[in-house]
């Protein structure tokens, strides 16, 4: 794990008994696609929540760009260039899409709230924030308000509040959730875009299986512990599967349909 950009060492975390992450290690390095993939419940969540400072984990360790940040708060977290996006989403409805974006900018500033009254016309939080809508396809809806967005539109507007923060790597938790095929594949594309074009490493929890590809790392998830850890083709061809759906439903017990667990 030597030089990677995010290190997970014997993380554990019980919830009144119930083991959700049980002694989980892996490694994720700059400009690559980490997906950790497996059935609901299997921990995903509750993995993503101790690595950005949301759920503080009982054992283990957690190093980002060389530093423990086991410790750190969220916010800390962010600072140091780790961002991340929900499983729900959590947006103000009643503010623009640009006013989402900028009060990502603000946030990660640390500044009070006090901007909602000139936003718009500060660079400091439009500029960065326009950019942000730019890089993931919604300039055009910059002033229409969030709750007159589509689902899909909602995760497009997550994912540029997390780039509005300059992230060096994103903790994806399920961020094309509920989307049709055409609109998964346009949140993907950004994303490999944002790894191919900026070396943005990415944390990418799923129970989609088709969204992972032959050369992306896969770590394996079910009931908190890690079933396998490599490439996707390693995997497939360490279980004997002819493809990765396989593959995992053979490590996992379970069945899916559709790409889905």
């Amino acid at each position: 794990m030597r030089g990677a950009l995010l290190e997970v060492e014997g993380l554990s975390k019980r919830f009144h008994g119930i083991v959700a992450s049980d002694d989980i290690q892996f490694a994720v390095q700059e400009g690559e696609l980490h997906a950790v993939i497996g059935p609901n419940g299997a921990g995903k969540t509750t993995l993503i929540g101790q690595l950005s400072g949301e759920v503080r984990p009982d054992a283990g360790w957690i190093r980002f760009a060389g530093r423990d940040v086991t410790a750190l708060s969220a916010h800390r977290r962010s600072l140091l260039g780790l961002a991340r996006s929900f499983q729900i989403t959590s947006l103000f409805l009643d503010f623009t899409t640009l006013d989402n974006v900028a009060l990502a900018v603000q946030a990660h500033a640390g500044h009070s709230f006090g901007f909602w009254r000139n936003a718009r016309r500060e660079a400091r939080l439009r500029d960065p924030a326009l950019a942000a809508l730019r890089r993931v396809g919604l300039e055009a809806r910059a002033h229409v308000l969030a709750s007159k967005l589509s689902h899909g539109e909602h995760r497009q507007l997550e994912l540029a509040m997390a780039l509005a923060t300059r992230p060096r790597m994103l903790l994806l938790d399920e961020p094309t959730a509920g989307l049709d095929i055409k609109a998964r594949a346009g949140i993907l594309g950004v994303v490999r875009g944002l790894i191919a074009d900026e070396g943005i490493g990415v944390l990418w929890a799923t129970h989609l299986v088709d969204e992972i590809r032959g050369d992306d790392h896969v770590v394996v998830l079910h009931k908190g512990r890690v079933l396998a850890d490599g490439s996707s083709r390693s995997v497939v061809s360490a279980a004997g599967a002819r493809s990765i759906g396989e593959a995992f439903t053979s490590l996992t017990g379970g069945g899916h349909e559709g790409g889905e667990w």
